[in-house]
């Protein structure tokens, strides 16, 4: 099984990445503030206009240790990697299913039930726990109407079918998230999930954290030599890491959305921490995109039990776990692919 390594995000605009010998190092106006072993990371992500030498991306470029560059409100721009990992023939399988969509239904079936099974047992979960601060009613006829979903998946006989279903689910979903949030409901309410930009805070906050997923799933995608940018319900787009946002689908609720939730309801970010633009855009300051970074490091660390392999890993290697069942069914050796089914 593979070791969790640490990201290093690097939120400070004025920061310089350079190395020395085979150590990361963090400078402000020439003056080191922080080194790290290259071979503890197996990321970094920069947000804002952090500059990086030839060198670094070199010894980066060289160990496996991927440098994305994003935008101060997370958007993505770049990404500086080596030398691209994996069996060609696993590609050339990857490419062949994209293009037969009766392979690519299949696939799409499993990574949108998961979706819904698992974004349904988020919201039971408050309905258990927290009976008396939720609607009730429209819980349980959202989680009525969810349970039944899976079901008409494996009726889908096309790929708009299995869109309009998980369309369908979504809009079930958020439209029950505000029950989701037991303190500070008014600062973090949500009218409807909205993005490019975020235009409430509990949006800009949900944005984030998918950002920060969509980096660890395509890490997790090259990690095995599968190509993030070919995937199966989303199709291809220049730009889009298709697979990713496949794979992404059924670990939002138990990644992104349990987390927000959680930094909001034990006031670990308030809505103080957040700037309404000119735009109408909703982003989040230094000192808030700080906090969700910490626990986002932390949640990663937090163990559970895999429900297909059935051994106790890191959450944060859960990507990397379905990125090498997706291969391994690719390769002949599963006889399907096995989603995440959160428990």
């Amino acid at each position: 099984m593979r070791r969790l390594l640490n990201t290093l995000y690097v939120t400070m605009p004025e920061v310089y990445l350079a190395c020395d010998g085979e150590n990361v190092l963090i400078k402000i106006k020439n003056e080191t503030k922080f080194r790290v072993p290259v071979h503890n990371l197996e990321g970094i992500v920069c947000f804002g206009f952090a500059g990086a030498s030839p060198k670094l991306m070199q010894l980066c470029c060289e160990r496996g240790v991927a440098i994305s560059f994003l935008t101060e409100y997370g958007k993505f721009m770049g990404r500086v990697t080596g030398s691209v990992s994996g069996n060609v023939l696993l590609r050339r399988t990857q490419y062949r299913w994209a293009d037969d969509e009766a392979v690519s239904l299949r696939l799409s079936r499993r990574f949108i039930a998961a979706k819904i099974v698992n974004g349904r047992a988020v919201l039971h979960r408050v309905l258990r726990d927290h009976p008396d601060a939720v609607d009730n009613k429209s819980l349980e006829s959202a989680l009525h109407r969810l349970a039944g979903m899976p079901k008409r998946l494996e009726k889908a006989t096309d790929a708009n079918t299995v869109r309009g279903i998980e369309g369908e689910a979504a809009h079930l979903y958020f439209s029950n998230f505000n029950d989701l949030v037991l303190s500070q409901k008014d600062a973090f309410r949500m009218l409807d999930r909205n993005r490019r930009p975020p235009t409430d805070r509990i949006n800009s906050l949900l944005s984030f954290l998918y950002t920060l997923l969509t980096h660890e799933v395509v890490a997790a995608l090259e990690s095995v030599g599968l190509d993030p940018q070919v995937g199966f319900l989303h199709r291809e787009r220049p730009g889009r890491p298709s697979l990713s946002l496949d794979i992404m689908e059924e670990l939002r609720p138990h990644f992104a959305d349990r987390l927000a939730v959680t930094l909001i309801n034990r006031n670990q970010i308030t809505a103080e921490g957040f700037v309404v633009k000119e735009n109408g855009a909703v982003i989040m300051d230094d000192d808030t995109r700080k906090e969700v970074l910490t626990a986002w490091q932390k949640r990663k660390q937090e163990e559970i039990i895999h429900p297909y392999l059935e051994e106790k890993i890191p959450l944060g290697l859960v990507p990397y776990v379905q990125a090498m069942l997706l291969a391994r069914h690719m390769r002949g050796d599963l006889e399907d692919y096995p989603p995440f089914f959160w428990k």
